[in-house]
């Protein structure tokens, strides 16, 4: 039975959004094939590995030069506009690129009929896409809070921002966004119940 969550790779061209440039099991690094362009902080996306699909938090954006040894120089100064400098250089589309991390938070094999939330048995293959999630795939996945574990454990700068940020983004693809913030505010509350100032951080961020 096919994952329920894929819709034909060929009919998802709309969401598209990037490719893998750099692959672990836990993270992968993709780029935006639209300058300036990432997911946002704590979005869902999703990338594959043949048959099965991959989804990641992310976690991280940045842009930069496609020449690691070549930093932007400010090009401003006589426009009167940001949207100036881009038409006055064109050729900065070409000399920057955008690009974003993503943590690995689950999994969907071929076979199953719901998401698993822990680590694929491999990364996604470099030059895979990458999509954003629509809502409703959003609402699927986060019905069940076992993906924080792995969020709460990354150790990467942080990271309670990145669960924050990412309770905040799947609030609104439930139809009760406040139910669904009670019901983490509790997941929340077992996991750290031995670390109170993070958990209070991580409350009062997510009601924000």
């Amino acid at each position: 039975m096919p994952c329920p969550y894929n819709e034909g790779k060929e009919t998802r061209l709309s969401d598209k959004i990037g490719e893998v440039i750099e692959a672990s099991t836990g993270q992968f690094v993709a780029e935006c094939y639209k300058l300036h362009s990432p997911p946002p902080l704590g979005g869902l996306v999703k990338t594959s590995e043949g048959e099965i699909e991959i989804y990641g938090v992310v976690c991280n954006a940045s842009t930069e030069s496609v020449d690691p040894g070549r930093r932007p120089i400010a090009r401003g100064k006589d426009e009167a506009s940001e949207e100036g400098v881009y038409r006055q250089n064109p050729q900065l589309s070409k000399l920057l690129r955008s690009t974003f991390d993503t943590l690995v938070v689950g999994h969907c094999k071929g076979e199953g009929t719901s998401p698993l939330h822990y680590l694929p048995p491999r990364p996604p293959r470099v030059h895979s896409f990458v999509h954003s999630c629509p809502q409703e795939e959003v609402r699927r996945f986060t019905q069940s809070l076992d993906f924080l574990n792995i969020l709460l454990a990354a150790r990467i700068n942080s990271v309670d921002e990145i669960v924050s940020a990412c309770l905040r983004q799947a609030s609104s693809a439930h139809p009760d966004r406040h139910a669904f913030l009670v019901k983490a505010g509790k997941e929340l509350a077992i996991l750290l119940g031995y670390e109170l100032n993070r958990l209070n951080a991580i409350l009062r961020r997510i009601k924000q």
